[in-house]
């Protein structure tokens, strides 16, 4: 994926555009992908990096949600037990079954979560992951070694998908970028520009890497900034209504034996009334989330230190060994772009995670909502909307079927599973410069030709880029994370022919970066 040869299209000014996609998170990736499979030109641009906002703070978890089918969302639920089956098989490399097991204290409770299981079993019907089913006192505590054993009867196992949501868009990002798309992160969408009749035709956006303007035309433009979406409707509607309340969920990662064993921990109801997750992911235990309103969208949300104390604390409820701050290797915090809730309304559980697309009088077309599960059926929806408002044959989405960048049933072990039939290729360009093959830490397994090839293949143009989103050691290990950032920034300027001036600056934005990933 090269950044350079997708300029040279945008800057043909006789091209038009079927879709022109703004946002490069799991909404705007899954248009441009449908739009593709259709045959349509594509273009998307996103004005940091592929995921950085929401996108790549998940809780890493492909599913139907089993909360929302104790809200009575039945199609939500449906339509996500779907895309988690066609997920799994269309990006094997990114994604797993993962065992939950939800400890069960009362009799109660092991029938009441024992039929809700089942129905969620029945819904999924062919695309079942596994069966949900009651385990003994003995298997639970042998299958969740750390668990709190006082009052325990038992355990009742259920299956859901787990992915790596950062890799999952680079991913999906190559894949478009092979269809024929024109994929580019690091461009700014600053105006949308429109026709005579007062719709719009296009847009101008800045490359913010060579600090260059262009203006491209579109037959139709979506805004599929999630959070961010209120910004761009302003840019079309200086009085445009707001859309989207930013709700914040917060994850701790600690060290992976505060859980042991490979199964996932589900605490179906916490003192709030909310479920609480304690997963495996990468080496480590991914602990969360919350489910807290904020006032502004941020690209870098800062956890509140009542999140923070609430995880500890419910986590600490169900485990042998109490989690404290000093625990935390890395907090992260991500901001859903829920539909604005109705006046007097503060609970964001009565708020849909539903997908809408919208169409405005200027037919810019809007896409909030959803969660990652469903990022494909959202980008189908979206461009259906665009077939019926230019009164188009709409040629039906392919995108069900697409086998996403670097798909293979063979994928290596470890950590270099993620790059799918593209981890021999980095193998070998280690064998060709050894040197290549060094560990960027010494307590983790990430190389240096790692960065190389994120720069060259991955479309990665800063440290963070690499050390967040290519690699995930700054939510897995934020000090890791620093430690490694001046290698990796002398690396990355080398290949993308940087000075000392850019190394210096990097390493002093990555730095301040994540200290906001450490808890004070």
């Amino acid at each position: 994926m090269d950044r350079n040869e997708n300029l040279k299209f945008v800057g043909d000014p006789d091209q038009v555009w079927d879709l022109a996609v703004i946002g490069g998170g799991a909404s705007g990736l899954g248009v441009a992908l449908d739009g593709l499979s259709r045959g349509l030109k594509v273009l998307l641009l996103e004005k940091a990096d592929f995921a950085k906002g929401t996108s790549s703070r998940s809780t890493k978890l492909v599913h139907g949600g089993v909360r929302y089918l104790a809200q009575g969302e039945i199609g939500l639920v449906l339509e996500a037990l779907k895309e988690r089956g066609r997920l799994l098989r269309n990006a094997p490399h990114l994604t797993e079954n993962q065992p939950f097991i939800i400890p069960v204290y009362s009799v109660f409770d092991r029938w009441k979560y024992s039929l809700g299981l089942k129905i969620y079993d029945w819904m999924a019907g062919s695309l079942r992951l596994g069966k949900s089913r009651f385990i003994s006192k003995e298997e639970t505590i042998n299958r969740l070694p750390a668990v709190k054993r006082d009052g325990l009867r038992g355990g009742i196992v259920y299956h859901d998908g787990q992915f790596d949501d950062a890799r999952l868009a680079v991913m999906i990002a190559l894949t478009c970028n092979e269809m024929g798309g024109c994929i580019l992160n690091y461009a700014r969408v600053n105006k949308l520009t429109k026709n005579e009749k007062r719709k719009i035709d296009g847009l101008v956006f800045r490359d913010l890497i060579n600090r260059r303007n262009y203006r491209v035309k579109a037959r139709s433009v979506i805004n599929a900034t999630g959070v961010f979406a209120d910004k761009i409707l302003k840019m079309d509607h200086p009085d445009a209504e707001k859309m989207i309340q930013p709700s914040q969920g917060v994850h701790l990662v600690l060290d992976r034996a505060f859980l042991g064993g490979k199964d996932a921990l589900m605490i179906p109801q916490t003192s709030d009334g909310r479920v609480l997750f304690a997963v495996p992911w990468q080496g480590k235990l991914v602990v969360g989330t919350t489910d807290t309103l904020r006032k502004k969208p941020k690209l870098e949300p800062r956890p509140l230190a009542s999140e923070i104390d609430f995880i500890l604390d419910t986590a600490g409820q169900f485990l042998l060994q109490k989690p404290t701050r000093e625990d935390v290797l890395s907090v992260f915090a991500g901001l859903r772009p829920l539909a604005a809730p109705k006046e007097g309304s503060t609970k964001t559980k009565e708020i849909s995670r539903s997908h809408k697309v919208l169409v405005s009088d200027s037919n810019l077309i809007t896409l909030t909502g959803g969660k990652w599960t469903t990022f494909r059926k959202m980008g189908e929806d979206t461009v259906d909307k665009h077939f019926s408002l230019h009164k188009l044959k709409n040629t039906g989405s392919r995108s069900a079927d697409l086998k996403l960048h670097g798909h293979t049933n063979q994928a290596p072990e470890g950590h270099m599973r993620v790059y799918g039939s593209d981890a021999q290729k980095v193998l070998d360009l280690q064998k060709e410069c050894p040197d290549l093959a060094k560990p960027l830490h010494p307590d983790y397994p990430y190389t240096r030709g790692e960065v190389i090839w994120a720069v060259r293949e991955e479309m990665a143009q800063r440290v963070e880029d690499f050390l967040s989103r290519r690699i995930r050691i700054l939510l897995l290990d934020a000090c890791a994370a620093m430690a490694m950032a001046e290698e990796v920034a002398e690396l990355m300027a080398a290949e993308l022919g940087k000075d000392k001036t850019w190394i210096a600056s990097e390493l002093e934005e990555f730095n301040k970066l994540a200290k906001k990933y450490l808890i004070d």
